[in-house]
Parts: structure tokens; sequence; C-alpha cells
């Protein structure tokens, strides 16, 4: 199947869902993963309306935004403190922020750095913190904290990673972004939902629906 076969697929997919849901399908948005994916790929891509590439390691981001300057990469992947002014240089979002330190370092960069970076927190409330990284629902008063309501830095909304075959998950993370929105005084999106469950995530609520493989193919793998 082509690259061009499998995006019609996927728009498909979401239109139906939108449709079963009473939603518009233009407020979804969907964000190829392009992790461990050629640049020509990508490009081949961009050449299909997408101008926005989720990456999960930092340093293949970073080389890929630097060697495309036209196009944005997110970062969706765990972020270590000492990665966090790289990442800040080439990502154009960050969805990865799940802790009071990494908060705080990443203001204290993009005030260095004079740089405004959006960020959205990742969240985890079934306990898969140490498969997938992720705040709870206990912790976010402290994040938020951190956070500050800082301008380099605008929260965007929440990401999140639920348990597979967990159809609940998903109206847990979109009632804990209402209640946030109440709280902050300020809408939020919610991005969860990946191929195999993007209809579930859109029915509760999801405004990104991240997806890999079911978009680009199967990665290749360069062995080392």
């Amino acid at each position: 199947m082509s690259l061009r076969d499998r995006i019609e697929g996927l728009r498909a997919r979401i239109r139906k869902a939108c449709e079963a849901s009473g939603r518009d399908p233009a407020s979804i948005e969907l964000l190829p993963v392009s992790k461990k994916q050629p640049l020509a790929l990508i490009r081949e891509a961009a050449g299909s309306g997408f101008a926005r590439f989720g990456e999960n390691y930092v340093q293949e981001g970073a080389d890929k935004a630097t060697a495309a300057l036209d196009l944005q990469f997110v970062l969706l992947g765990p972020l270590q403190r000492n990665k966090a002014k790289p990442a800040l240089q080439h990502f154009a979002e960050i969805q990865s922020l799940d802790r009071p330190d990494l908060a705080e370092r990443l203001r204290r960069l993009a005030e260095e750095l004079d740089v405004v970076r959006p960020v959205w927190i990742q969240v985890d409330l079934w306990d898969e913190s140490t498969k997938q990284g992720g705040c709870s629902e206990a912790d976010l008063p402290a994040l938020l904290a951190a956070l500050g309501g800082d301008a380099r830095l605008p929260l965007r909304g929440l990401m999140a990673i639920p348990p597979p075959q967990d159809a609940g998950a998903f109206t847990q993370l979109a009632d804990l972004r209402d209640h946030l929105q109440q709280d902050l005084g300020q809408p939020l999106r919610l991005s969860m939902g990946m191929s195999g469950d993007l209809e579930t995530a859109i029915a509760a609520g999801s405004d990104q629906i991240r997806i890999g493989t079911a978009f680009f193919g199967e990665r290749v793998y360069t062995p080392r």
C-alpha cells in the first residue's frame, strides 16, 4: 500500500469517527510519528499537506529539524534534563513534560535562549509511568506550579498513552482535561489515540491522533 493510500485510509476513519460522534473532522489533527523514518518519506508526506511530525528521540528529531527547516517537529518521547537545551532549540513543541524539575529547567533555558515553545503535559493516570513516562494526577499541581504560567512555555494541552484495550481511560483523560480547563481558565487540547483506538479516542474528545506505522508503513531499523 502506498503512503497516499494509507493517509487516505486514516482520513476516512477519522471522518467516519467524527460523523458518529457529531464532531468536525477539521478539528482533529492527524500527527504523523516519523520516528526511524527517512527524511525522503517525510518529504513525501509533506507533499500531502503535512507540516508537523512527531519524534521520539531528541537527537534524531534535531537532525531532521536541521535538515528540513520548513517543517516542524514535535517531541513525543521522554525528555532528560541534560537534553532540554537541544529540545528547545530544534523542536516546535514538547509534548512530554512530566515533572516539576524538567519544567524549571525548560523555563531557565527558554529565557536564556529567548525562545517560545508550547508544551503539553504528559499525564499518567494508570501507574504506567515506569514504562512510558507521565505525571500522575496527584503530582499535576506541583508541575503546574513549576510551569508557573510562563509565557515562554505556553501550556497547550495534555498528552497520554493509555493502557491498551482500556476504553474507559479515554473518558478519564477527557474528564481531567475538562476540570483543568475550568481551574486554569483556558482551553486545553487533548492528544490521545493511535491507529488501533482512534475511533474511541475521538468519541471521548481527543483533538490530536498520533499515528506511526499505520501512516508511514513499517519502520526500517538499521543494525548498529
